[in-house]
């Protein structure tokens, strides 16, 4: 066979794969589970093993018409439907419409004592009868551990192990296994791993009070698959994974510009605002109007019939409405028109990835242009520094790949060190524009000012604006300086008040120079009328009226002739 039929064979080679319709998944698998082969689920107890296969089942039915078949070692089937019924699973309604087979085998070490040597024909023939019964293209084995539980002689235990995965793959259907994590081994028996084509550990965690359950793919025969750690999140949904892998800087940029929504800001950069799609951070201490500047922002995108999503890590919804409230901006009038979420919650409810799961659901439900993340610095109390990092490196990266303009508060420490905080100096490389807000103190008083450290790809003034916060919102100053610096507060009033009295002064001044100059111009023009008087009185007492001429007092005297 030539080269390069052979290369146009491989390249247009796409392994068979069953996708699971668990949310993430299919990204990490890259297609998801192999198609008419078995894969091992395992993990401890509580991390999520029998709900994934179950969301697996399920999902192929009402998404990709495949009928399933579950086997439970464990749990009888009314236990397991009242279980996953609170995430929307009707497990009834499926085996009513013949889709779905849900058979519970009890076994005893007992009875397997009594039946002598033990081997799987029996289980081959009920799960074949089940198979066939909806022509099943799924299969789950739930688990595993519990159908070997009375069998002591590993010899007997391993072949009949490898004869139950063989006899699935002769029957062709895509199976799950799931199985309990052993102490040395990723299983109890320690030879599932092996047997399996697909292998997925799921593992729940808990550091500092804080629980994280993670999914990782320790092999996958045949096929390319994410090898990282991926956070995954149990919620009235189901499962939902976060495909770390797939988030690349290939997004789309946009031109267009969004305004900040505070007045006189927009004028401070030469675009007039942020560009849509673009990240921005407003950093500064406590009570520097961070929180206003943002809600600002949201009320902005609201008004131009746009949908934002406000998470909260400091405040209550109905607090933040009320704050805003007292300076004009109406949040609560934008909620009842569907515009605007506000999703408010304490840090340490959930785990880093948890909060970036909740995040990229929201983003995929609501389709939001623009999300508000207030303050970012909480977040560092609940992961190390390395975790921070990598959280809202991923987060930027997946609002970009959204194309959604997002806005992140961050609150800085009052130190005396120049050294930026966590948050900050996780993601001022990676935000598009930086805006500052501080107190400027001066003798006996505290002023907020303003200003932007950077703004990729836009100019924007290099001024600090001082700013205040009135009843009607905020208010940007003209900047005024002084013999020493920028003027704010009480040096702006009093520069201002000393510039009003000079001003007043010159206005005085000139007023008088204007009455001097009235008072002198009818004194002369009192002397001219007594002088053209003096001069009438002369001609006439020497009686030569006729013979001089008249002579008005804006005339010039006659020219001497040389």
């Amino acid at each position: 066979m030539p080269k390069e039929k052979k290369n146009q064979i491989l390249k247009n080679f796409s392994f068979p794969k069953t996708p699971t319709g668990v949310e993430g998944l299919d990204d990490i698998t890259e297609g998801g589970f192999p198609k008419g082969r078995p894969t091992l689920i395992c993990g401890g107890a509580g991390c999520g093993k029998t709900l994934l296969a179950m969301q697996f089942l399920i999902k192929g039915i009402t998404e990709f018409e495949e009928n399933g078949v579950f086997m439970s070692f464990e749990e009888p089937s009314d236990d397991l439907s009242q279980n996953v019924k609170s995430l929307g699973f009707d497990l009834e309604k499926l085996k009513k419409e013949k889709k779905l087979v849900v058979d519970h085998v009890r076994v005893e070490r007992s009875e397997i004592e009594e039946a002598g040597e033990y081997d799987l024909d029996g289980l081959f023939v009920r799960l074949s009868y089940a198979i066939d019964s909806v022509k099943a293209k799924r299969v789950v084995l739930d688990t595993i551990e519990s159908l070997f539980a009375g069998l002591d002689n590993q010899a007997v235990l391993r072949a009949e192990l490898r004869r139950l995965f063989h006899w699935l793959k002769e029957k062709g259907v895509t199976a799950v296994i799931t199985g309990e994590r052993g102490e040395a081994t990723l299983t109890r028996q320690g030879l599932e791993e092996y047997v399996s084509d697909c292998v997925i550990i799921l593992d729940h965690r808990v550091t500092e009070q804080v629980s994280t359950r993670r999914l990782r793919i320790v092999k996958y025969r045949g096929s390319t698959h994410g090898t990282n750690e991926y956070p995954f999140l149990i919620d009235e949904d189901g499962i939902s994974v976060l495909p770390i892998t797939s988030l690349k800087l290939d997004n789309e940029v946009s031109s267009d510009i969004v305004s900040t929504g505070v007045p006189g800001l927009d004028s401070m950069f030469d675009g007039g605002g942020f560009y849509r799609g673009s990240n921005i951070l407003v950093s500064g201490t406590a009570g520097t109007a961070k929180t206003t500047i943002a809600s600002y922002f949201a009320n902005e995108q609201c008004l131009r019939g746009e949908k934002v999503v406000f998470f909260a890590f400091e405040e209550s919804p109905q607090q933040l409405i009320r704050n805003m409230k007292s300076i004009g901006i109406d949040l609560a009038a934008h909620i009842k028109k569907g515009l605007l979420q506000i999703h408010s919650s304490r840090p340490s409810l959930n785990g880093l990835e948890l909060h970036l799961l909740t995040l990229r659901k929201v983003i995929r439900e609501f389709a939001p242009n623009t999300v508000i993340i207030d303050p970012i610095s909480n977040l560092i109390s609940v992961g190390s520094d390395q975790e921070v990092r990598s959280m809202l490196v991923r987060l930027i990266d997946m609002l970009k790949l959204n194309n959604i303009t997002a806005m992140f508060t961050s609150l800085s420490k009052q130190t005396d060190s120049h050294r930026p905080d966590l948050a900050e100096e996780s993601v001022s490389s990676l935000v598009d524009t930086w805006i500052t807000v501080r107190d400027m103190e001066g003798v006996g008083e505290r002023n907020r000012g303003i200003f932007i450290i950077k703004s990729r790809g836009m100019g924007h003034s290099n001024q600090v604006r001082e700013f205040l916060i009135r009843k009607s919102g905020i208010d940007l100053l003209e900047v005024k300086v002084g013999p020493k610096g920028v003027l704010t507060g009480t040096a702006r009033q009093s520069h201002e008040a000393k510039r009003e009295e000079n001003k007043r002064k010159i206005e005085m001044t000139k007023e008088r120079n204007l009455r001097e100059i009235e008072r002198k111009r009818q004194v002369l023009e009192a002397s001219i009328l007594a002088l053209k008087s003096e001069f009438d009185s002369l001609t006439d007492n020497l009686g030569i009226e006729n013979d001089v001429p008249q002579l008005n007092a804006t005339d010039a005297p006659p020219k001497k002739k040389r």
